[in-house]
């Protein structure tokens, strides 16, 4: 797969909070040069990448509920209609692993929904934070998701104990069928990465994407 083809896949990321508006810059111009799908970034640094990428055809991906999924589904659907007036095309929401450990399958389920009808459109994927889910719970996750027709079931915030594996991402291909799966968390290198596309994925997100494309290994990187 040649560079280009592969930096199609990435959501150029840049999520820690001590990331200033320069970084913004520099990450929304790496990404016009190495033609990434999108940038992904905290809702705060919407409006700067979108006046930095305005016609271009690199999207602007934001995150919700980050990086906990624990707060009120209210103050999700509410962050979500706010980013997407400020200019986010993509939204990454954290999927509430608490009430999925309590069982509470309803809640999770209309807690995505709401967020779903917040997007009005916009393409939503949905963080399942695999590195705290059982096998089951996954699966589960993954259905809720499908039943609801969202755009993309996602591995991992990059935040927590662990990031994508193919094994997970196989599973969540197996189980969503034609939705699509983005792994995200500790894809430093272009091996991994195409690993990760060969398993099932569809998006892969990374703050090492220029390694990733170049043949490289990014060992300075979290997410």
């Amino acid at each position: 797969m040649k560079p280009i083809e592969i930096a199609k896949f990435i959501d150029h990321t840049a999520l820690t909070a001590e990331k200033t508006e320069k970084d913004i810059i520099g990450l929304c111009n790496e990404a016009l040069e190495h033609h990434f799908f999108s940038v992904c970034i905290n809702p705060c640094h919407i409006p700067l990448a979108k006046e930095i990428l305005a016609d271009s055809d690199v999207k602007i991906c934001t995150v919700i509920g980050f990086p906990l999924g624990a707060n009120s589904t209210a103050v999700k659907a509410f962050e979500t209609k706010e980013a997407i007036n400020a200019g986010a095309q993509e939204v990454d929401m954290v999927i509430n692993v608490g009430w999925i450990k309590s069982e509470k399958w309803q809640a999770v389920k209309e807690d995505i929904a709401q967020v779903l009808n917040a997007c009005n459109g916009v393409p939503l994927k949905v963080i399942l934070e695999t590195c705290l889910l059982t096998k089951e719970e996954i699966v589960k996750a993954c259905k809720i998701c499908k039943d609801l027709n969202v755009a993309f079931v996602k591995t991992s915030t990059g935040f927590n104990k662990g990031g994508a594996t193919i094994e997970d991402i196989a599973l969540m291909r197996k189980t969503v069928g034609t939705l699509g799966v983005k792994a995200s968390g500790g894809i430093r290198d272009t091996e991994t990465a195409l690993a990760m596309i060969k398993a099932g994925a569809t998006r892969i997100g990374a703050s090492a994407g220029i390694a990733i494309i170049n043949g490289l290994k990014d060992t300075s990187r979290t997410y």
